[in-house]
C-alpha cells in the first residue's frame, strides 16, 4: 500500500497514525541488477549513524503518540526507544516479534541484523547470542543511553534485553513457526496477527480466476524483488501450462507482456485470492507466508534477508512448498521449483497444515493486552 492508503487503512481500524521516520516504500522500488544478494551492506560507521538518527526520531516522536495510552506495543527489533518512553511515562510495555529465530534461544542461531555473516556453525548458539548482545550494545547502546539520560533515566547495560525484555510476545502461528523452548526467555506465543479481510476481489481478477485453471501467483510484498523474477515466473508457469497473476507490490512487478494468460494486479485481498491459486511465489515475509499457509496454497519462497530464510526453511520442512536456492531465480530454476510444489501431494499437505493453523492470534493478543495493561511486561 502507498503511505496515504496505509494510513487510511489503519485509521479505519480506529487508530490515529503518527508517522515515524522516512517512508520505506522507495527502498523496494528498484531491483538489484544481478539478483537478491548483490547490494553492498552499509559499513559499521554508516550503520551506527543510521541508528543514531532512528533513535533520535523515535525519542522525539513516540511520547506524543503515546499520550493517554496505557501500554506501548513495540513491533520489531528496531523499536529501540519504545521501552524507555514507556518507562518515562510510567505505562506498560510489550515487545513483539513476528518470527521465532529473531528471539534468543539455545535452539537456533541469531538472524544477521548488523551486517555480520550468517552463523557458520563452528560456535554454539549460546555463544553466538552473546556476541549478538555485544553487537546491540556497540551499535545502539550509546545512542539509547544518551537519550535516556536526556529524559532523566538511568543507563542500561544490555540494549537487546532492554528492548526485548525477558517476556517478549511472539506473533507467529504455533503450527507454522513454533517457539522452540525451553529458553531463558518466557515467550508468550499469541498466534499470528491476522485480521479479517472482507474486501472483494476486483472484477477483472474474478473473471481471470473463473476463466481457467487456478493460476500461479507471484509477488514480493514490500521488499525488493530479484531482477527479472516476474518475467522468470511467467516463463516458468507457461512451461508448466499455467497462467500467472503478478502482484505489483512495492517493487512494481509486471508480467512484461500483455499475454491473455497473465494478469497484473495491485493491492488485493490475499485471504480471498490465495485459496484460488495453484501456488504462490514470494519473498518469505512472515505475513505472506502465513497468508499462503492459511489458504492451503503451495509455496515457492525466494528469500533474501532477515527472517525470510527461516520461513523458507519452515515451508520446506512442513512439506507445503519449497525454498528456492540462494541464487538469482531464473525461468529454469522456477520451473523446477514450481514443478515440485504443483504436485497433488503438496496441495494435500498444504491443506492439512492450514487446518492446524489458527487465525485468532490478533484477538488473543488484544485480550491478553487488555487483561495485563497497564503493568509492564
Amino acid at each position: 500500500m502507498r503511505a496515504a492508503r496505509l494510513r487510511e487503512w489503519i485509521e479505519g481500524l480506529g487508530f490515529p497514525v503518527v508517522p515515524i521516520g522516512p517512508e520505506l516504500r522507495q527502498t523496494a522500488s528498484a531491483a538489484p541488477p544481478a539478483g537478491p544478494r548483490v547490494q553492498a551492506p552499509p559499513t559499521p560507521e554508516q550503520r551506527r549513524r543510521m541508528l543514531d538518527g532512528t533513535v533520535a526520531v523515535q525519542f522525539a516522536t513516540i511520547p506524543a503518540a503515546a499520550e493517554g495510552c496505557d501500554v506501548i506495543v513495540a513491533g520489531g527489533a528496531l523499536s529501540i526507544a519504545a521501552h524507555s518512553v514507556a518507562e518515562r511515562m510510567g505505562i506498560g510495555y510489550v515487545y513483539v516479534s513476528y518470527c521465532p529465530v529473531t528471539l534468543p534461544s539455545p535452539h537456533h542461531a541469531p538472524v544477521p541484523v548488523w551486517g555480520q555473516a550468517p552463523a557458520d556453525g563452528t560456535a554454539g548458539n549460546v555463544a553466538l547470542w552473546a556476541e549478538d548482545a555485544r553487537r546491540w550494545n556497540d551499535v545502539a547502546g550509546a545512542a539509547l543511553n544518551s537519550h535516556r539520560a536526556s529524559i532523566g533515566l538511568a543507563p542500561v547495560d544490555d540494549t537487546r534485553w532492554h528492548i526485548f525484555t525477558d517476556r517478549p510476545w511472539l506473533a507467529a502461528d504455533p503450527a507454522l513457526g513454533p517457539w522452540p523452548g525451553p529458553a531463558d526467555l518466557e515467550v508468550v506465543q499469541t498466534g499470528a496477527w491476522v485480521l479479517p479481510d472482507r474486501r472483494p476481489l476486483p472484477p477483472e481478477l474474478e473473471k481471470f480466476l473463473d476463466d481457467g485453471e487456478p493460476p500461479v501467483c507471484v509477488g514480493f510484498g514490500s521488499v525488493r524483488a530479484p531482477q527479472g523474477v516476474a518475467r522468470a515466473t511467467v516463463d516458468a508457469a507457461r512451461a508448466l501450462g499455467r497462467r500467472v497473476i503478478v502482484l505489483s507490490g512495492w517493487a512494481g512487478l509486471s508480467p512484461e507482456d500483455d499475454g491473455p494468460d497473465c494478469l497484473p494486479v495491485g493491492e488485493v485481498n490475499q485471504r480471498a485470492l490465495f485459496p484460488r491459486v495453484a501456488a504462490v511465489v514470494h519473498h518469505g515475509g512472515a505475513g505472506t507466508t502465513t497468508a499462503a499457509a492459511l489458504a492451503g496454497a503451495p509455496q515457492v519462497v525466494v528469500p533474501q534477508l532477515y527472517d525470510q530464510h527461516y520461513w523458507a526453511r519452515r515451508v520446506g520442512e512442513l512439506g507445503i512448498g519449497t525454498a528456492h536456492p540462494p541464487t538469482a531465480p531464473t525461468a529454469a530454476s522456477l520451473t523446477t521449483a514450481l514443478g515440485r510444489v504443483l504436485r497433488p501431494e503438496v496441495r494435500e499437505r498444504a491443506g492439512a497444515v492450514a487446518g492446524e493453523m489458527r487465525d485468532d492470534g490478533a484477538v488473543a493478543a488484544a485480550r491478553r493486552l487488555i487483561g495485563t495493561a497497564p503493568s509492564s511486561q
